[in-house]
């Protein structure tokens, strides 16, 4: 057990606290919840390690096999946590991405990343981009996975996370939408769910977790409007979810306008959600507002 008497740099109780030494203290100790690869089950699920040296891993998801056989979207999907909490095998996460393949069905890969501060940002960013090359390899006949050679459909590809996960996202979107760099694979759509985009205030928790960032609105990871590339951005539609007692809320906001007037010629959308705060869907995920954004997630990845 972490000791107490400590100096706390940063405290996000009741989810973590992190100390000046540089280590954190999650809290409760990470739950899980295996994959299960049970052909009769609404959705399968398995664990993949991609990257050996650095335990990189994704953690891929399909529905039941129809009949006749067909070709699925496919899912990238990047959990939140603050950049030091979570895993592809933490309940609501599990849970959240499960219910949305059995909904949109859907071919989902949900990606491991490693964690701050033990393994200090960008970490997070570069281990979801070696991913998203492990993934888009498929798509060209040289991937190793039998459910991605087999099921996915390429030409219909979406890529999205919550909070920090959707920060990672956006990220691997820009890198994608570099030619020379993203495997020849185009996304139809990328979605983000109560970004965790940064303002002119220095975010601590930022700072710590990447001490060479500014932790403010001129660094592109944390705020991606300060982003040259956004223009570039090489996605037809672009889905936002705010949440209006949501700090950060404003921040998307300001990003989807700036997104809006840049040379992209896509299409962009808020979904603001009343009276809610930060990832409340992943906590009550039966309640009504919760709902309601995972079935506009839905239709979002349903539009052709």
């Amino acid at each position: 057990m972490t000791s107490h008497s400590k100096q706390i740099a940063v405290d996000m109780s009741p989810f973590f606290r992190l100390f000046s030494d540089g280590t954190i203290e999650r809290l409760p100790p990470p739950e899980t919840v295996p994959a299960s690869d049970d052909p009769n089950s609404a959705v399968r699920s398995k664990d993949v390690v991609i990257d050996e040296k650095t335990g990189v891993s994704v953690r891929i998801y399909a529905p039941r096999r129809g009949d006749p056989p067909q070709k699925l979207p496919v899912v990238v999907y990047i959990h939140g946590g603050a950049f030091c909490i979570g895993s592809t095998s933490t309940p609501v996460f599990h849970s959240f991405i499960a219910g949305v393949v059995e909904r949109a069905n859907v071919i989902a890969v949900s990606i491991d990343y490693r964690l701050a501060p033990e393994t200090p940002l960008p970490a997070a960013y570069d281990d979801s981009w070696t991913a998203f090359q492990w993934i888009a390899a498929h798509a060209a006949g040289k991937g190793s996975d039998p459910w991605l050679n087999d099921r996915a459909d390429f030409q219909r590809l979406f890529l999205g996370g919550e909070s920090a996960g959707a920060n990672i996202a956006h990220d691997v979107a820009l890198r994608a939408s570099d030619s020379s760099a993203g495997g020849g694979v185009e996304l139809i759509g990328v979605f983000l769910v109560h970004p965790f985009f940064g303002g002119k205030v220095e975010d601590k928790l930022y700072k710590f977790l990447c001490p060479n960032s500014t932790a403010r609105d001129d660094d592109p990871r944390l705020n991606p409007a300060a982003d040259p590339r956004i223009g570039k951005l090489r996605a037809r539609r672009v889905m936002f979810f705010v949440a209006e007692e949501d700090f950060l809320a404003a921040n998307a906001a300001n990003y989807c306008e700036r997104l809006k007037k840049s040379e992209w010629r896509g299409e962009a959308e808020i979904m603001e959600t009343k009276g809610e705060g930060h990832c409340f869907y992943l906590f009550n995920p039966n309640g009504e507002k919760a709902v309601a954004v995972t079935a506009r997630l839905v239709a979002f990845l349903k539009t052709p």
